[in-house]
């Protein structure tokens, strides 16, 4: 076999396998409140912008509707938790900076939104994590409340 079709030929598996790795999708919910508090230990999140799930929160004057961020993080290395929760760490900072723009104090009615599926719950957030990559992706509206 010459060289170059042996370069040509481990260059293919090569892709065929990391193709495969990051096809890896798995699914977990995980604690919203976990991430908060580590947004808030790390000093992400200045506590200036509230953040409520869907269901769980006051009323607001809506400032803007349907805020969605998606977040990825390098899963690589990382067991799923972590990954996930650097991951919601980054949406909800963007979600934070997001509502300061708009001039609201508060992100209600939030619901995972991966792939623009909505995920409703009351206590955990969506996460997909694969070899390499993990994700989340938030929906709410950006609101003002007393």
């Amino acid at each position: 076999m010459h060289t170059l079709s042996k370069t040509l030929i481990g260059l293919a598996l090569s892709f065929t396998c990391v193709a495969a790795a990051q096809a890896a999708d798995r699914m977990s919910m995980n604690s919203f409140q976990a991430a908060l508090e580590a947004g808030k230990a790390e000093g992400k999140l200045d506590g200036s912008v509230k953040f409520y799930l869907a269901g769980t929160g006051p009323k607001g004057k809506i400032v803007k509707a349907d805020a969605v961020t998606n977040r990825k993080t390098n899963a690589f290395g990382k067991d799923d938790d972590k990954a996930c929760q650097w991951a919601a760490m980054s949406a909800l900072i963007s979600l934070q900076d997001a509502a300061k723009q708009a001039g609201a104090n508060a992100v209600i009615n939030i619901v995972s939104y991966y792939k623009k599926n909505v995920n409703k719950n009351a206590t955990q957030y969506e996460c997909h994590a694969g070899a390499v990559i993990a994700g989340v992706a938030l929906k709410g509206d950006l609101a003002i409340v007393k």
